[in-house]
């Protein structure tokens, strides 16, 4: 799959599209010129848009709709995370399930959004991660993370086993991992870091964690890594 220069765009589906970041992908996809196919639980929650709509909730998804929805595309784009606590387990089980859909569909390229510091969450795959992500400095270790993963725990436990359904998957794969999200883009360009954290990032939109998200989806160096994004 080529991205870039690609004449009538590319095909993508886009998991979680009434989402914070779901629909800024959306968006940008559409404007971009890509033919989408949008996954939600309750469709009259999107926008108009061009975009083909499947209808499944991706706490429990159906197998066969999802092939349907991945089935002949280039890629996969997935905003999907829990918005409570109570919600926690979606974005392990919806990604396992659309993992499932892209083998049996033949397609290989999956970017997905967690979070910064869901690279220090302990999950089966990776019982023992680094106590501190390479990236943080003193703040963002002993201060601001602690914090974090006292008040989003549960949503950083299934964040951490998406991640290891993805190691598993085989697929050509992209984490990306934003600190804490802004619905307003701030007039600033955003950094980037492979396999770390950015150095003093604290905030990013969730429109650039979007526009970074299609970025990738072309550039290969970015396959089986965690990408941490921020201001």
């Amino acid at each position: 799959m080529t991205l870039a220069g690609t004449v009538g765009g590319v095909r993508l589906t886009i998991l979680a599209a009434t989402g914070g970041i779901g629909r800024e992908l959306l968006r940008q996809a559409i404007a971009a010129g890509h033919d989408v196919t949008a996954v939600v639980r309750n469709p009259a929650r999107l926008p108009d848009t061009p975009a083909r709509v499947v209808a499944t909730d991706l706490a429990a998804p159906d197998p066969a709709l999802l092939r349907d929805a991945v089935a002949g595309n280039d890629a996969v784009l997935s905003g999907l995370g829990a918005r409570t606590g109570a919600e926690a387990g979606v974005a392990s089980r919806g990604t396992r399930a659309v993992v499932e859909a892209m083998r049996a569909s033949g397609v290989r390229r999956i970017v997905v959004v967690s979070a910064a510091s869901v690279g220090t969450v302990p999950s089966p795959g990776r019982p023992h991660p680094p106590r501190h992500n390479p990236g943080d400095g003193p703040f963002i270790r002993y201060v601001a993370t602690p914090l974090a993963k006292a008040a989003f725990g549960r949503h950083y436990a299934d964040l951490a086993l998406m991640e290891d359904v993805l190691r598993d998957s085989g697929l050509d794969w992209t984490v990306s991992r934003p600190p804490r999200l802004l619905n307003v883009a701030l007039r600033r360009r955003y950094r980037t870091a492979i396999g770390r954290n950015v150095r003093g990032g604290a905030f990013i939109s969730r429109a650039h964690v979007a526009e970074h998200m299609l970025d990738m989806l072309d550039r290969p160096e970015t396959y089986h890594r965690d990408i941490g994004i921020a201001y």
